[in-house]
């Protein structure tokens, strides 16, 4: 496993849970000097990215990117893959492809949170869920042409109606074609949805492809009522090895919340 701490490019977007929001340049160095093996970026759309510099700036701070958000496409365009608009959902799956592409070039996955989508109104829930489906058809192969995986992000009842926990998305995923699909664990989001943290890793298993750890009020680990123990115990147990990535709210402040999630990060996963 290894530690990574969010990094949002976008200005909409400050009062998310994302603890930086330098330039991409500053923020791979506060990221460094804070002792963080990655960062994981929020960007505004896949062309706001600058590759170039970005490939620069990773090696020099001795970072390496662990997965790209695609969550600006619904927050700035209201893009989804589950819009009644044929249209509207091909730009949606266009939009992410290009963050695949993107993502995929630095060896990382791409996340699907937010624009997923919900089941609209007048929309039978099957029919949204045949979209939803269609869509990940097409982008889990892309992945797979970068070797990286495609990440699914249950999210709770509030944010969507779709797939809200483990169970949800597992049965989801069965009958897909595509074997590149991967599970994005947010604890924050399984606190309000999961009967048991621990019990809902341990069913992902092998197919838990990202952690995002923040706790019960989004702080960093450590700072509300979750405990992370049987969580961590749970990662062991299935061999989790990829990243604990902090998306978590910048407070009290970010380099406090930086801090706390990476003083968490090496109490509950580091050897002793």
């Amino acid at each position: 496993m290894f530690s990574a701490i969010t990094v949002c490019l976008v200005p909409e977007a400050r009062s998310g849970p994302f603890v930086l929001h330098d330039a991409l340049h500053a923020a791979c160095a506060r990221a460094a000097a804070l002792g963080f093996d990655a960062i994981e970026l929020f960007p505004a759309a896949a062309e706001a990215v600058d590759a170039g510099e970005l490939r620069r700036l990773l090696p020099r701070h001795g970072l390496r990117l662990a997965a790209v958000g695609t969550g600006a496409g619904w927050l700035t365009r209201r893009l989804s893959l589950t819009d009644p608009d044929a249209a509207a959902r091909a730009r949606a799956r266009a939009f992410i492809a290009a963050i695949v592409d993107l993502a995929g070039g630095f060896g990382a996955p791409a996340i699907l949170g937010s624009m997923q989508g919900r089941v609209p109104e007048g929309v039978a829930r099957k029919t949204a869920l045949g979209w939803l489906a269609e869509a990940l058809e097409q982008l889990g192969p892309r992945a797979h042409a970068h070797g990286v995986p495609f990440l699914l992000e249950p999210l709770n009842r509030y944010e969507t109606n779709l797939l809200n926990t483990v169970a949800d998305a597992l049965a989801f995923l069965a009958p897909l074609r595509t074997r590149n699909l991967r599970l994005l664990g947010d604890t924050f989001h399984m606190n309000l949805e999961e009967a048991s943290l621990p019990a809902a890793l341990r069913a992902a298993g092998p197919l838990l492809g990202h952690v995002h750890l923040a706790d019960s009020n989004r702080r960093a680990a450590g700072l509300g009522h979750t405990d992370f123990a049987p969580v961590a115990a749970a990662l062991r147990g299935i061999r989790y090895a990829g990243a604990i990535s902090a998306e978590v709210l910048p407070l009290p402040d970010p380099d406090a919340a930086a801090r706390q999630a990476l003083a968490a990060y090496r109490e509950l996963f580091t050897p002793a």
